[in-house]
């Protein structure tokens, strides 16, 4: 027995969200292959992995948190919903502002590969990964307690996570690797995201079953969409921009939303 469960079906329900988590790692592995990313490539996956941090926040995350509060039976749940997205955005941008200057520069640098636009892209890069795994860890503890009640269920719903997994991958990896050079470093970090999605099930299993509920749940995928939105319109689009490749920005952020509308589709 693993927290009160058989061990078969513990190992089970971890095994699938671990599957779904080390997809995002697989996004960082697809950055890290290739030889040499022109500014079209980093502009377009840039503007792609806004695309996924948009969509998915607007169309996924904060729908799902109003759907939670609403199910809660709690008066005004759209206007708590609202103020929760807000106060993530909030959030996010008191911590980015608080920086020191001279790592999170917050003008966009002119020059591509000066001291101030490596800091930025770093920084970029840091942060998506700090916003996508916050988003990976209550989707892990979702995953991991559908994989309990049925693990048929859960095998198809943890591969459509894996597949919309790997873009957040991309968003990581490739303003880290433009930042550091590091192929390496790239992929390592975008695994690093995606393992908070195992993490949050067990963290989410054992600590938060007794307490958690509905309201709970919808406050925090409504702040946690305020902040990828926040990060994707503060960080990723402008630095897309910065290299001058504007076009292919705006292509790669629509790309981006069309893969993530056809991740969620296949959830249905």
């Amino acid at each position: 027995m693993i927290f009160g469960v058989e061990a078969p079906a513990f190992a089970v329900a971890f095994g699938i969200s671990l599957f779904a988590g080390l997809s995002t790692g697989l996004g960082g592995l697809i950055v890290a292959l290739k030889r040499h990313p022109g500014e079209r490539f980093l502009a377009a996956a840039l503007g792609f992995s806004a695309g996924v941090m948009i969509y998915i926040s607007l169309m996924e995350l904060l729908p799902s948190g109003l759907d939670e509060l609403a199910g809660a039976g709690l008066g005004g749940s759209e206007v708590w919903g609202t103020v929760a997205f807000f106060a993530g955005i909030a959030l996010i941008a008191v911590i980015d502002r608080v920086v020191p200057e001279d790592i999170n520069p917050h003008e966009i640098a002119a020059e591509s590969g000066s001291p101030a636009s490596i800091a930025r892209m770093r920084k970029v890069g840091l942060m998506t990964a700090l916003a996508i795994a916050i988003h990976n860890f209550p989707e892990g503890f979702a995953t991991f307690f559908v994989a309990l009640a049925d693990p048929q269920v859960a095998v198809p719903i943890a591969v459509a996570i894996a597949i919309h997994n790997i873009p957040e991958g991309v968003a990581v990896a490739v303003p880290i690797r433009e930042a550091t050079g590091s192929k390496s470093k790239a992929a390592w970090w975008a695994t690093i995201s995606g393992l908070a999605e195992p993490l949050g099930a067990l963290v989410g299993f054992a600590l938060l079953q007794p307490f958690i509920g509905p309201v709970a749940l919808g406050v925090a995928f409504a702040a946690i969409a305020g902040i990828m939105v926040f990060v994707s319109v503060d960080k990723l689009l402008p630095t897309a921009i910065q290299t001058g490749r504007h076009h292919a920005a705006v292509y790669g952020l629509v790309g981006g939303m069309a893969i993530m509308a056809l991740s969620l589709l296949l959830l249905q």
